[in-house]
């Protein structure tokens, strides 16, 4: 194995993403697809690339991403956390700054669980008093 390739999971409510991430020219592959194919909203781009931004890491590493699971918002997430971790690992002086800025922390929301003897997770069935 390669000395410059660096390896992290990411994850965010049911999305799991493994990141690869070598020094390169920028480009950002998703599930064998292009970054701006496959995260077709903005949001989702902006929050992807936060961790580069942050570190001006942008445009000096190739990302490799295989994700799966859950929706757009949460893979997104997912490969934010794996590329936190990535960047992490690449060089130890960066997770002052990721963490200061929030990155580093998986973010524990996930969707609660529906309760019986009610609608959904909170939401009751009518009452009728009379």
């Amino acid at each position: 194995m390669q000395e410059d390739i660096f390896w992290a999971t990411g994850r965010r409510k049911t999305s799991v993403a493994r990141i690869r991430l070598k020094p390169g020219s920028g480009k950002i592959v998703v599930n064998k697809r292009d970054f701006e194919d496959y995260f077709d909203r903005k949001t989702s781009r902006l929050i992807v690339k936060q961790p580069l931004v942050l570190t001006s890491n942008d445009g000096k590493f190739d990302i490799f991403v295989n994700v799966k699971g859950g929706g757009m918002s949460g893979q997104a997430g997912a490969v934010k956390h794996g590329i936190t971790r990535a960047l992490i690992e690449y060089d130890p002086d960066l997770r002052g700054v990721l963490k200061k800025a929030g990155f580093v922390r998986r973010d524990p929301r996930a969707k609660e669980r529906k309760k019986y003897g009610q609608k959904s997770a909170r939401a009751r069935y009518q009452y009728s008093k009379r």
